[in-house]
């Protein structure tokens, strides 16, 4: 529909390099390069972006020299639709930051990463028109367990555990005002504490951390929490599609989506 706005996207391809378990499994120097269903998985989240109407323009944060050249697929889509690359930072945060310092006009931005070879049209557009109308800062997409599992009911995830239902994460964002600016910095100090949790925790808060462990939160409730904590808007979209929630980070992951894939019409 007209009415909704037009999402740049910024596609977070860092990695672990070859150490990263998916490259190393599959002898690839990045795992943004590892194939599914005989295409590098980065080449399939352009090739959605590509394809949905209300995404209009791409960037690409990856390291510095990373082989992009050495998958003819993947060079021929930077080149063809001009993607705009940007290198890395030290973790996805700062790479997020410095892409949000270099281009201040970018907003509303759509944030995916690039291993998400199961990523449709479809999953992006229902994704961004409710983040479009919620009126908030920031979207962070999410699938219920109950979604995933009726029609996967193998798959392993983590669940972020609710009083009304189980949820993962899409790995899909939207910042849809520059007031998400304040998530971003929220998100780097989450980072920074990686290694000391009990900080994190206390950012939030013991209760709300209580009432969360206890099941006694809402998804609703706990957007709010987040909101008032990180100081802008937060919606949560959640999705009615079992494969938005299937990134790989895991071999079992890996061999999903490869069945996944063939079993798709060709």
């Amino acid at each position: 529909m007209s009415d909704l706005p037009r999402f740049r996207a910024l596609v977070l391809a860092g990695s672990r390099g070859p150490a990263d378990p998916i490259a190393a499994y599959r002898g690839e120097p990045h795992k943004c390069l590892v194939r599914t269903g005989g295409l590098a998985m980065l080449a399939r989240v352009l090739d959605t972006l590509a394809a949905t109407p209300c995404v209009d323009g791409v960037m690409v944060s990856a390291e510095r020299g990373t082989p992009f050249a050495g998958d003819v697929e993947i060079a021929r889509r930077i080149v063809g639709r001009r993607v705009r690359l940007f290198d890395a930072a030290a973790t996805p945060s700062r790479s997020v930051a410095a892409v949000l310092a270099a281009e201040s006009s970018c907003y509303p931005l759509l944030l995916t990463t690039a291993d998400h070879p199961l990523l449709r049209p479809e999953m992006v557009e229902h994704f961004c028109r409710e983040a479009a109308a919620s009126g908030a800062d920031v979207a962070v997409g999410l699938t219920a367990s109950s979604v995933l599992l009726a029609r996967y009911p193998d798959s392993r995830r983590t669940w972020l555990r609710f009083r009304d239902e189980r949820y993962s994460g899409a790995n899909l964002f939207a910042l849809l005002t520059p007031a998400a600016a304040a998530a971003v910095t929220f998100w780097r100090r989450v980072e920074a504490d990686r290694k000391r949790p009990w900080r994190i925790a206390g950012a939030f808060g013991w209760r709300a951390l209580a009432h969360y462990l206890l099941g006694r939160l809402s998804l609703d409730e706990a957007m709010s929490h987040v909101a008032t904590v990180i100081g802008c808007r937060v919606h949560a979209v959640r999705l009615p599609f079992a494969e938005a929630a299937i990134d790989v980070d895991k071999v079992a992951d890996l061999e999903l989506v490869e069945r996944i894939l063939a079993a798709e019409p060709r």
